[in-house]
């Protein structure tokens, strides 16, 4: 009799240790990293209504199987809804954003993208300038509404002031990194406008000072992070100047130290470049 319940006791025993090793084993579910943050999601200008994971306290156990089964519910066949109207706001086709009136001044402050008219409300005219800007900028979806990102994007362009830039004579590139642009002077005359940039994330903020190109390559490989980097200007360092690899208005990220720039941007500014060319960096990334 003793030796069947030490017997019990020992299968027993060996049930609790089995029950406790499924219980920290990885979520299936996961990548195997252990890591449980979410991944960035791109900044767009749509609306994201996107909920987010829900946390331990929220996620609830299996429901126990009902006892019997369900009746299927009498319920009326619902009824086709009115064809919606379109909105007084917007124009018929082109959805007017929250930043109208504002995204209709720094177009015309810019100007170059069409003729608008600085009056808060969306027109013919007004959706063509602002789909042409958001589709110079790389801003998707290009569907001319003056959201979040069209109007941080148009607003730094606006608001970069040239003269900041010591570039002094001969060609320089200059990074603004609290606007987040980049624009290229000789001999104090812009050559090139200034555009849109991302710069270094936090941990790995782009240093301000003044450098040279040392290194240019069509086609650069990073080896520590195993990618390419299109049209790639070094200029310190590990740091430079290439074509994005990912959606450059992506604010959740940024770049381990180099300047992002769109493929259009990239180009010109390696048509632009050579070997020694000055490179002039300022300010702070909000954030960094």
């Amino acid at each position: 009799m003793k030796r069947v319940r030490l017997i019990a006791r020992v299968v027993a025993l060996a049930a609790v240790m089995l029950v406790g090793v499924g219980a920290c084993a990885l979520d299936p579910q996961g990548d195997g990293s252990g890591a449980g943050a979410p991944a960035p999601v791109g900044v767009t200008e749509q609306a994201s209504g996107a909920s987010a994971t829900p946390t331990p306290d929220q996620r609830t156990s299996p429901a126990s199987p009902p006892t019997h089964t369900p009746k299927p519910s009498r319920t009326a066949t619902p009824k086709p809804s009115a064809t919606p109207k379109p909105s007084s706001s917007g124009y018929p086709g082109c959805p007017q954003g929250q930043h109208q009136r504002a995204v209709e001044a720094y177009l015309a402050r810019l100007g170059g993208f069409g003729t608008v008219t600085v009056d808060g409300q969306q027109s013919a005219a007004d959706c063509k300038a602002i789909k042409r800007f958001q589709r110079r900028y790389g801003i998707s979806p290009a569907e001319g509404r003056a959201g979040p990102t069209t109007y941080e994007v148009a607003k730094r362009l606006a608001t970069t002031d040239v003269r900041r830039c010591h570039a002094g004579s001969g060609l320089t590139f200059c990074v603004d990194l609290t606007r987040q642009t980049v624009w290229a002077m000789r001999d104090g005359t812009v050559v090139m406008g200034p555009t849109v940039t991302r710069t270094g994330m936090a941990g790995y903020a782009t240093p301000s000072g003044s450098y040279r190109i040392g290194g240019r390559n069509l086609r650069e490989w990073s080896t520590p992070y195993e990618v390419w980097l299109p049209y790639w200007q070094q200029f310190n360092g590990g740091i430079g100047f290439h074509e994005t690899t990912t959606y450059l208005h992506n604010g959740w990220i940024g770049s381990h130290g180099c300047v992002n720039l769109l493929h259009a941007d990239a180009v010109r500014l390696w048509e632009l470049g050579r070997i020694g060319t000055r490179v002039v960096v300022f300010g702070r990334r909000p954030g960094t």
